[in-house]
């Protein structure tokens, strides 16, 4: 029997419409993120982002492969588990009567489901306890929007570092502001140390450990001792 493979997508758009992309990510027997690809789609909705980017993974699987699909869009997912059939059976008009909004996608991943054994799973967006390979996903569609440039190890030029997920988390309730300035100046004074949750990257450049102990440096979390010789801050 056939092992099921974990993997992840995401679109992202800046105005919806407006500047767009999507991505993927599918991780290795651990869970660990494996290989990943993200894209440019120009000017273009959320949603066209979302169904984009379950199509772009649905294509980098073999046929056959059985996997579960974690996104955080009910749109997309929706569209092609529970939406779809009654398009169909209604010639492709809602059940307002009016034209489905981006047939060719949707009629795309019709037929890459049919040849593939997929679960799909849905997981909250922009959650710091969220779903790891999600916001990766998450953050490389929103680079490829920002950037409109393609990246990702599928594209054949070495192992480009996984985007962190830590840069597309926003802070979440009323006191988001003042939380936002004690941490910055908790890493401006080196304190603020916490374990890291999951592996990411540091300014310097060097990767870090799950379990390692980080630290704010410049706008991002890094190494102990880079906050000591004042590395960086990001982009």
């Amino acid at each position: 029997m056939s092992t099921r493979i974990i993997a992840a997508c995401d679109g992202a758009a800046k105005g919806n419409p407006g500047p767009a992309g999507w991505a993927w990510v599918i991780a290795d027997a651990e869970g660990r993120p494996e290989r990943w690809e993200a894209g440019p789609l120009g000017r273009a909705t959320n949603n066209v982002g979302e169904l984009t980017a379950l199509q772009r993974l649905l294509e980098a699987l073999a046929p056959g492969t059985a996997v579960e699909v974690r996104m955080d869009s009910q749109y997309a997912m929706k569209a092609v588990t529970q939406w779809l059939p009654a398009w169909k059976r209604n010639g492709w008009k809602t059940a307002a009567g009016k034209p489905v909004a981006n047939r060719e996608l949707v009629e795309s991943i019709d037929v890459l489901l049919a040849e593939r054994d997929v679960e799909f799973r849905y997981v909250p967006a922009h959650r710091t306890d969220g779903d790891h390979l999600n916001a990766i996903a998450d953050q490389a569609a929103s680079d490829a929007a920002v950037s409109q440039q393609a990246a990702g190890t599928a594209l054949g030029s070495g192992e480009p570092p996984v985007p962190d997920p830590g840069r597309a988390v926003p802070a979440r309730g009323p006191s988001a502001a003042p939380a936002k300035k004690a941490a910055a100046a908790r890493g401006r004074s080196g304190g603020g140390r916490v374990k890291a949750k999951f592996p990411g990257s540091c300014p310097c450049g060097k990767p870090y450990a799950s379990g390692e102990t980080i630290t704010k440096v410049g706008a991002r979390w890094g190494h102990l001792a880079c906050a000591g010789a004042g590395a960086p801050a990001a982009d």
